[in-house]
């Protein structure tokens, strides 16, 4: 009886170890993103104005769906060292029924990824809103499509 007990984990065991799981699962998610930079895929939705910037944005987490998490990048034209707050939201500018994300600086790649949950029903005419808010206290906003 107590064989049968010590078989069940180890065949789970051997198993996860196959699959390659139980190594993707020991590392901590800050060394897999290390490894490689951002861990999803990007598309490059180009250039926005806000104020007198030009900004360049990518997107991940694919295309924009209602009620579904998306990803932006956005790179300032200008190194701050992460002293900016960037802010980005899915719908329309008054923001309603939109979630909005803080930006997180990626000192490696000199950005700001931001996640964001898109409205469920998307309004018409969805864009990414970007809130720019210099170290200065000044803020900026300008928006550009997403991928959808």
């Amino acid at each position: 009886m107590k064989m049968r007990y010590l078989m069940i984990p180890a065949i789970a065991l051997s198993t996860l170890a196959a699959s390659g799981q139980m190594e993707a699962q020991a590392k901590p998610k800050t060394e897999q993103k290390a490894q490689g930079g951002h861990d999803h895929d990007e598309v490059s939705l180009g250039k926005f104005k806000a104020g007198d910037m030009e900004i360049e944005v990518s997107q991940g987490h694919g295309k924009v769906k209602a009620g579904k998490e998306s990803h932006l990048v956005i790179k300032l034209p200008y190194k701050d060292k992460g002293a900016t707050i960037v802010r980005a939201w899915l719908g329309t500018e008054d923001r309603t029924l939109s979630t909005v994300g803080k930006g997180a600086y990626t000192a490696s790649h000199d950005d700001y990824d931001i996640h964001a949950t898109a409205p469920d029903p998307l309004p018409k005419g969805t864009k990414w809103w970007v809130e720019i808010e210099k170290p200065d206290g000044t803020k900026v906003v300008g928006s550009i499509e997403p991928k959808m």
